[in-house]
């Protein structure tokens, strides 16, 4: 038997055969493969062909075949990352975005170093479920980070890499002028890896040493998660499903940039979509498609910014409006006007907790009784990173931790966790993500706080008892062992 029998994939993928990756690795079994139920019997014929020995077939679903053709591509790319060598045969762009016009990468034979690179890097980062890949130009050639967990990782430093062909390349798939390199250009493109769908939002920057390239990667499989999926306390999705029951006013999400907030609108937005309620959203970008619901674009270049979406939205009937992100004093106070007259406006604002929206929204211009008259509740996230199951051990309890969960409220825990890495976590001790909020319905007391116009220190003092804030909860999560107590605080401080 050779020693590593192989099927080109891209041959796999069309003809629906391919090697069985859970084979028996005994030196004298015959060589097996899997094929699709919708395999012709030409197919799996030229496959023993191509292998040139006799092989045994194992029918299997399309969902079985496309994850074993997923773990079989993730083994090569591993090599090819050892070996600095790459291979790219299987993932498809829809040029520019534009839905229908799907290329393969390899059209172009003597970019194919070039495009193997990007494939195999591409792979790597939906593999490790990294939301952002950073091309940069250094010295002399190309670092490579994917922001995994939240945090940058360093995946590629190759002295050796054609930096402007690989810009290039990643402004042809992204349908952007590979002439221009003095301004900036954003575009997206969609992709297909392993039958995965993924959108990819594109930046390109110049730099020192030569452009460089940012790249949003959303997963369409794993990206929208309903209300019991988002990490929520039972008190919390009480909550949360009494605020999303009204049916008017102003519901904020709130939070720093990665923290999640889309995800939560998204999840309350499917909660609530039902035949009997028109739901329209204005988003930059839509990131995510949900069925049964009108999403907006926003498009400044030509005049249709949030506040002018959003008036135009209202002349269509909605019962709920999602506004992608309050920026600017008009949209803010569109936005309002909209609460005010019998809808109910989801949005997100850049504030650190909940009551912080009460302050960002005067500072955009809104009147304190506006604000009391329609916010019907705030909810501040964040996102922690999850100790590794693998690798976790105990940490001593210190004074100063002590200190912590006292000054928050709670009751010390008996023991806290860290980690020291290992190979499940490629040596970070941390693996996966999981959230933490702070939700505050506005009620009357907290109402007529707002009203006149009390500090956001009051207003917390009022409504939030230290036990019921962000800090408190990113801290059970360290006391129950899931993240690390620095990892809490590093996420909550600006709560603390």
């Amino acid at each position: 038997m050779d020693a590593d029998p192989t099927l080109p994939l891209a041959f796999a993928r069309s003809a629906g055969v391919a090697i069985d990756p859970d084979q028996d690795p005994a030196p004298d079994a015959p060589l097996r493969l899997i094929a699709r139920a919708s395999a012709s019997d030409l197919a799996w014929r030229e496959a023993r062909r191509v292998l040139g020995r006799p092989v045994a077939i194992r029918l299997c679903s399309d969902q079985a075949f496309d994850q074993a053709l997923e773990q079989t591509q993730s083994s090569r790319d591993t090599e090819a990352s050892d070996s600095h060598t790459f291979e790219g045969d299987d993932i498809e762009i829809e040029r520019g975005g534009e839905r229908g016009l799907v290329t393969d990468l390899l059209d172009d034979a003597a970019d194919a170093p070039v495009i193997g690179l990007i494939n195999t890097l591409l792979r790597q980062a939906l593999r490790r479920g990294a939301s952002d890949m950073h091309v940069e130009a250094m010295e002399q050639g190309i670092r490579v980070r994917m922001r995994i967990d939240g945090i940058l990782r360093t995946v590629v430093e190759r002295p050796d890499a054609p930096v402007a062909m690989v810009v290039s390349r990643f402004k042809v798939m992204a349908g952007l002028d590979i002439a221009e390199t003095r301004m900036p250009q954003d575009g997206r493109l969609a992709l297909r890896i392993g039958g995965r769908s993924v959108d990819v939002r594109i930046s390109t920057m110049p730099a020192k040493n030569g452009e460089r390239v940012v790249l949003r990667l959303l997963d369409k499989r794993t990206g929208l998660l309903s209300l019991g999926e988002i990490g929520l306390s039972p008190d919390q999705r009480a909550a949360l499903d009494r605020i999303g029951g009204h049916s008017d006013g102003l519901v904020l999400v709130t939070g720093p940039t990665g923290s999640g907030k889309t995800t939560t609108l998204y999840a309350l937005i499917q909660h609530l979509n039902d035949s009997q309620r028109n739901i329209i959203t204005v988003e930059d970008p839509i990131e995510y498609d949900i069925a049964g619901i009108g999403q907006t674009q926003v498009m400044p270049q030509i005049g249709m910014g949030f506040a002018q979406s959003l008036r135009a939205i209202l002349r269509q009937d909605p019962d709920i409006v999602l506004v992608g992100e309050i920026r600017d004093q008009e949209t803010a106070e569109v936005a309002v006007q909209a609460a005010l007259t019998g809808h109910l406006v989801l949005a997100t604002l850049h504030t650190n907790t909940a009551l912080g929206s009460i302050t960002r929204l005067r500072d955009l211009g809104v009147e304190p009784y506006l604000i009391a008259a329609t916010v019907r509740g705030m909810i501040a996230q964040r996102l922690l990173r999850r100790l590794c199951r693998d690798c976790r051990r105990p940490d001593p309890v210190t004074e100063d931790a002590a200190r912590v969960f006292e000054r928050s409220g709670l009751a010390m825990p008996l023991s806290l966790f860290g980690s020291e890495g290992c190979a499940a976590c490629d040596g970070t001790g941390f693996r996966g993500r999981t959230a933490v909020y702070e939700i505050v319905e506005v009620e009357t007391p907290l109402r007529a706080l707002i009203h006149e116009g009390k500090t956001e220190l009051e207003l917390a003092g009022a409504a939030l008892p230290p036990d019921g804030r962000l800090a408190a909860a990113a801290l059970r999560l360290a006391g129950a062992g899931t993240t690390s107590l620095g990892e809490a605080l590093r996420a909550a401080e600006a709560a603390l």
